[in-house]
């Protein structure tokens, strides 16, 4: 009488690899599928951005001819109305001193605006620069923390097979 029981753990053990390398495959599949996918709708928006960029330049230049436009109207108006009627405005408006020192302390106000401005763009530029360096840097960190995380499970996966084999030996 032949004994079969020291071979079927091995058979077993057999079966449960080929069945391990199913569910692997399928598992790769699944997470493969699921890559693509994402990626599909990461790129679907990158192909509108260019769009929604020129869209809200344009509106951002369709805002400053407006509000250039209303300056310019308002200035047009009050200049026709003290025109119209001469006799109503006694001195013309340049040559009082109040005037004058309202002249100056508007282009004060103009040029330190001008400087608000031109420093606050700086550093809404630096901000967004340092925001990119940052998703640099956070695509650098998830990239070394994948290969950790790839590494770690591959190392438990070679111990968990090795106790498994071990296992099925005795």
């Amino acid at each position: 009488m032949v004994d079969k029981s020291k071979d079927e753990p091995f058979k077993a053990g057999d079966r449960t690899r080929e069945d391990s390398t199913v569910r692997s495959v399928e598992v790769t599949d699944f997470y493969d599928t699921m890559k693509e996918n994402f990626i599909k709708v990461v790129d679907e928006v990158a192909k509108v951005q260019p769009q929604y960029s020129q869209s809200i330049s344009n509106l951002q230049l369709d805002y400053i001819h407006a509000i250039k436009n209303t300056i310019n109207t308002a200035f047009i108006a009050q200049r026709n109305v003290t025109e119209s009627n001469p006799t109503a405005w006694s001195q013309t408006p340049s040559t009082t001193p109040l005037n004058e020192q309202l002249a100056k302390q508007s282009n004060e106000i103009t040029n330190n605006t001008i400087r608000a401005v031109g420093i606050n763009n700086q550093l809404t530029i630096n901000a967004l620069d340092a925001a990119r360096e940052n998703l640099k840097i956070y695509n650098r960190t998830i990239d070394a923390v994948t290969e950790f995380n790839t590494n770690a499970a591959k190392a438990w996966n070679s111990f968990f097979t090795a106790q498994q084999q071990q296992l099925f030996r005795h």
